[in-house]
Formats: C-alpha cells, sequence, structure tokens
C-alpha cells in the first residue's frame, strides 16, 4: 500500500492533465479496458477490430455480430460508470447495477444447452433482472462453485450496496481495498445469469474513478492469476454463498495483492503520461502492426471469387437498387427529349482502376448537346477498394458521395440507400434548378 500512497501522492502533483495528454490517456485505457475485459469473457475480437470499432466506427475482417455488439455496449458501460462517479453526492444503487447490466447485455436472450444425458435444455438471459435459475461454475481446480441462490440475490445485493455505501462513507477501507472487497463480495453473490465479471470490472473503476483514483485493467493474458487469486479467496472464506457475500478483508488478502498490482500498473502509466512520456507497452507495436497495416498482413488472395464478389454482390447489386429506386427520374427525362443511358463494366482487373457510368443524360439544343451525368466509380488500388458517387455536368465534377472499403467489406443495405439518397436529391435539384427541362 505504501507503494500506492507514494504514486497516487505524485500523480496527484502532476493534475490537472494537459488535453493532448489527457486524451491519449482515455483512448489507451477505453481500448485496453474494453478489449481486455471482453476477452476474459471470450470475446473472440482482436486489439485491432476492438480499435476500428471503438475508435473509428469501422468492421474490418469477419468478426462474430454478438461480440461487436458486446464490444460497444462495454464501452458505453464504461462512459456511464465515468458520469456517475464523478456525482459524488449520489449513493451506489441496485438500479444503477440493474441498468449498467442492461446495458451491457442490451435484451434478454434464450441460452439452449445439451444435457450430459443427451436431452436439450434452455433458459432465459434476463437483462437488468436478477437471475432466476441458479448458477455455478467449474473452478481453476477443476470443482463446481456454487453461488448465491435466486432466492437469496436480492437481499443480499441489498446488503451489499447497503455496506458499500456506509463503509466509502466511514471511510473504513482504502479505495484499492474497498473496490477488491465489493467485487469479491459481488462475484460470490453472482446476482445475474451472465454479465457478472463484466459488471464487477466496472464498478472496480466506479469506485476508483470516484475516489480520484486511475481506472485499471484486468489483463486477458493474466487471465488464470486473476482466477487463481479469486480462488485462493474462496478457500480461505469457505464454499458457503452468504459468507462469500459477507467476506472480510483480511480473507481475500490475495485478491486484493492481485487489484493493487493493477492499480500500481494504471498509476504509473499515468504518471508517465501527465510527464509526456510514451505509455506504449513493450508488446504494442503487435497491436500497431494488426491496426495499421492490416490490409496488407491479411491481403486475400487474388481469386477469382474475390473478383466476383466485389462485382457481382456489391457493384452490380449496387447499379441494380439505384435503377429501382431512381427510374422514375428516367421517365421524366425522356418525356423531356434527354436522352438516358446507362452503361456498366462487366469484368475487373484489380490492377487497374475502372469507371461506370450509370445514369447519363444528354440533350440536343439545336446542335449544340448538352450533358450530364451520375458516375458510379469503383476504384481498386492497394487491396482496397474506393466507391465514388461522381455528378459530371458540361465538363464539372463533383463528388456525391464517397466511402473506401476493404475486400473483406461489403456495401451495406445502409450505404446503397445512402447513394441512392445522394442521386435522387441531385435530380431533383436538376430538374427544379432547369424548369420543365425543356
Amino acid at each position: 500500500m505504501n507503494q500506492i500512497e507514494s504514486l497516487y501522492k505524485e500523480w496527484q502533483s502532476l493534475q490537472p492533465l494537459n488535453e493532448q495528454d489527457q486524451n491519449r490517456l482515455d483512448q489507451k485505457f477505453m481500448l485496453e479496458f474494453n478489449y481486455n475485459s471482453n476477452h476474459i469473457e471470450g470475446n473472440t475480437l482482436t486489439y485491432g477490430q476492438t480499435e476500428m470499432l471503438l475508435v473509428f466506427g469501422k468492421v474490418v475482417e469477419e468478426a462474430n455480430m454478438k461480440d461487436l455488439e458486446d464490444m460497444k455496449a462495454s464501452n458505453v458501460g464504461l462512459k456511464i460508470v465515468k458520469v456517475e462517479a464523478e456525482d459524488k453526492e449520489k449513493p451506489l444503487t441496485e438500479s444503477f447495477i440493474r441498468e449498467l447490466h442492461r446495458v451491457l447485455l442490451r435484451e434478454d436472450y434464450t441460452v439452449y444447452r445439451q444435457q450430459p444425458d443427451g436431452t436439450n435444455t434452455s433458459y432465459v438471459v434476463h437483462a437488468g433482472s436478477y437471475k432466476t435459475r441458479p448458477n455455478s461454475v467449474r473452478t481453476v481446480t477443476g470443482e463446481m462453485f456454487e453461488y448465491a441462490s435466486p432466492e437469496e440475490t436480492p437481499a443480499l445485493m441489498t446488503d451489499l450496496i447497503q455496506w458499500y455505501n456506509q463503509a466509502e462513507a466511514e471511510s473504513t477501507f482504502t479505495p484499492i481495498e474497498l473496490a477488491a472487497l465489493f467485487h469479491y463480495r459481488y462475484i460470490r453473490i453472482h446476482p445475474f445469469e451472465d454479465g457478472n465479471g463484466r459488471v464487477s470490472r466496472l464498478i472496480v473503476n466506479y469506485i476508483l474513478h470516484r475516489h480520484g483514483y486511475p481506472m485499471i485493467v484486468v489483463k486477458s493474458s493474466d487471465k488464470n492469476n486473476y482466477l487463481t487469486a479469486l480462488n485462493r479467496c474462496d478457500i480461505e472464506v469457505g464454499a458457503i454463498p452468504s459468507d462469500g457475500a459477507c467476506a472480510e478483508l483480511s480473507q481475500i488478502a490475495p485478491f486484493v495483492e492481485y487489484m493493487s498490482k493493477c492499480l500500481v500498473r494504471a498509476l504509473e502509466i499515468s504518471i508517465k503520461c501527465a510527464k509526456g512520456e510514451r505509455i506504449e507497452e513493450d508488446d504494442d507495436w503487435k497491436k500497431r502492426l494488426k491496426t495499421k497495416y492490416q490490409n496488407q498482413i491479411n491481403r486475400p488472395e487474388i481469386t477469382d471469387e474475390l473478383k466476383n464478389k466485389i462485382l457481382n454482390k456489391d457493384y452490380m447489386s449496387l447499379l441494380q437498387n439505384i435503377d429501382n429506386e431512381l427510374s422514375a427520374f428516367y421517365s421524366i427525362f425522356t418525356a423531356t427529349n434527354w436522352w438516358p443511358t446507362k452503361a456498366g463494366f462487366y469484368t475487373l482487373d484489380l490492377n487497374e482502376e475502372y469507371y461506370a457510368s450509370c445514369i447519363y443524360f444528354k440533350k440536343d439544343f439545336g446542335g449544340i448537346i448538352s450533358e450530364f451525368s451520375i458516375e458510379i466509380q469503383l476504384k481498386t488500388q492497394q487491396y482496397l477498394y474506393k466507391l465514388n458517387i461522381v455528378k459530371a455536368r458540361f465538363g464539372s465534377n463533383t463528388l456525391l458521395y464517397s466511402k473506401e472499403y476493404s475486400y473483406n467489406e461489403f456495401i451495406s443495405d445502409q450505404d446503397k440507400n445512402d447513394v441512392v439518397n445522394a442521386i435522387g436529391q441531385y435530380l431533383e435539384q436538376f430538374i427544379e434548378s432547369n424548369g420543365t427541362l425543356k
């Protein structure tokens, strides 16, 4: 604890951080926490995918939809925790914990499992509501460990929250002791069917942030040590759930020690950042490599299947969508003696850039041809392709829409709608600015 106190004093002496340092510290923690907390629970997104999703709002490479949604929900939960912790006059409540759980899980869902005898069973995981069925876990040593029953849970959670608010008001423990003890008692109750680990780590950071300490990350690569520390406490406290929910600080020394090491790491990183020093860790080059150069590292083999995917699934589907949605404009132009023509390309060489004129109109004004077009440009470059929607009128080109994709992305339905709307709005404006088009 002396090390924590010393580091904390140094950390406080460096406050406030300038905006640039605060932003890089916040972003590093945001990525580290969400990535690691979810990976402990089995999320499969890579660090690079997590960064692209949470920082740039992009999905890269193949990813499980639930893992993507869980990661986004985790980040929302982290933001909520920060806001809640900053209101020092507001006590911790059960309703806040249930709401945090609802944010993480988003909605109720059904889990289907096969029993040892081959029969199938299912149960519903309730978002934001305490469990309705018993839950247990197999420990690192192989035994089944039972948590509080559904009948016990409401009373134990009420007692836990009352204990926390009183202990905080009386300054009975240091912030890291309070956070570790809350985490341990909460986990022994295991109040929800799923999401208990994620909630407990968020509440730990709620407690630390509330008391002016940096938030901590439990590394997924250190999961075994994290669980072993908890298991050592279980042996000391005993298997009865209600005993675990009332564990004393002296009984969970291994877990307090583990969490303290996490806090020391967080303080050291925060101090480095406040001093303007680099806060990257020794293995961060691996994360940067996968993030910055993921298209080169994961670039696909240029096969006929890939070419067909880009051309037929993306591009031709987009053209069909435009034709279906904008056909009424073709009739309007034809009725006013404009000549509409449409053309598309049907071969693809990934070493070249290709352009396709999707909508093209001309009109003969006494031997003078007036024309404009909407061009759909599909450009391929460095294992990316870029979709441009260009309006060309009397030799002047302007972008209506532009988006870049990697080869493992598809043009989404929303993208197609955005393209159609961009073209439709432009055609409407063109008609209005030219009267009846005569």
